[in-house]
């Protein structure tokens, strides 16, 4: 699993024109009501830290797909938002990023095989950000 990103960041990169975390960045904010997102909070969802997320958030600002501006409910935190150019991007980018997903994890597993892979991430994932896993059902 530790090699699984760096795979799917070279896939990308052939097919689109944003990374793996980019992507997901993107991504997580095209599925929250709003698109938009605490930074804190997407940090965590998105699992890299604060200051990661800030300079992959500043990057993705500059390309104009996300827009950071204070919380209107409470200035002291960040919101990132998902732009039009960010939201094109992600359905853009969906099918590269399925075909890289089935390609390089999918298409190698038995059925009994991926039903255990589901099992074991959903039940780690519910151990160690129960939050995330809420977030996929």
């Amino acid at each position: 699993m530790t090699w699984l990103p760096a795979a799917l960041d070279t896939r990308l990169a052939q097919d689109s024109d944003v990374g793996h975390v980019e992507y997901q960045v993107l991504r997580w904010l095209s599925r929250t009501p709003e698109q938009a997102l605490h930074m804190s909070r997407l940090a965590d969802t998105a699992s890299v830290t604060p200051s990661h997320l800030s300079r992959i958030v500043a990057r993705l600002e500059k390309r104009g797909m996300v827009s950071r501006t204070p919380d209107p409910a409470d200035g002291r935190y960040t919101l990132a938002r998902l732009t039009d150019l960010g939201a094109r991007t992600v359905a853009d980018t969906e099918d590269a990023y399925g075909a890289a997903v089935r390609d390089l994890v999918l298409a190698r597993l038995t059925p009994e095989q991926l039903r255990g892979l589901g099992d074991a991430a959903a039940t780690l994932l519910g151990h160690i950000k129960p939050e995330c896993l809420a977030a996929h059902r």
